[in-house]
C-alpha cells in the first residue's frame, strides 16, 4: 500500500489527491476504534463542505462518530457500495472503503495536513493518553 500519496487529520481521516479532486475517507486506526461498522451517512452529491466540518457520520456497535472534511470542496460521488455493505470500511479502509470524491475547492488546504510519518506519529502519541 502506498501510504505516501495520503495526508490525515487529527480526526483520522484521510485524503488522497488527484488532479484537482480528492477522495476521503477513514484511516484503519480510525476503524479499528470504532469496531465493527454498521451504517455510514454518506454526504449528498452537490454538497459543499468545509475544511474541518462535519461531512457525514459513522455508527458502529460501539459508538456513532461524525466524519469532517480534510479540506473546502463540493461532493462530486459518494461510495455507494457503503450503503448496502458498511463493514466494507473494515475490511479496507484505503481502498474499498472510501467515502467520498471531491472536487476540491483550496486545494492548497492538503499542505497543511500530517503526511503519513507525521500521522503515525500522532498516533502512536494518542494511542499513550
Amino acid at each position: 500500500m502506498k501510504h505516501e500519496k495520503y495526508r490525515y487529520t487529527e480526526d483520522h481521516e484521510w485524503i488522497s489527491e488527484e488532479g484537482g479532486n480528492g477522495v476521503i475517507g477513514i484511516t484503519d486506526y480510525a476503524q479499528k476504534q470504532l469496531g465493527d461498522i454498521v451504517y455510514v451517512d454518506l454526504p449528498a452529491v452537490g454538497k459543499k463542505i468545509e475544511k474541518g466540518k462535519e461531512m457525514g457520520s459513522i455508527e458502529s456497535v460501539k459508538a456513532v462518530a461524525d466524519v469532517y472534511s480534510p479540506v473546502t470542496g463540493e461532493v462530486m460521488e459518494t461510495n455507494q457500495v457503503l450503503q448496502d455493505a458498511p463493514e466494507t470500511m473494515n475490511k479496507d479502509p484505503y481502498g474499498e472503503g472510501w467515502i467520498a470524491k471531491i472536487k476540491l475547492e483550496k486545494p492548497e488546504e492538503i499542505a497543511s495536513l500530517m503526511d503519513h510519518a507525521g500521522y503515525e506519529k500522532y498516533v502512536a502519541e494518542e494511542s499513550k493518553k
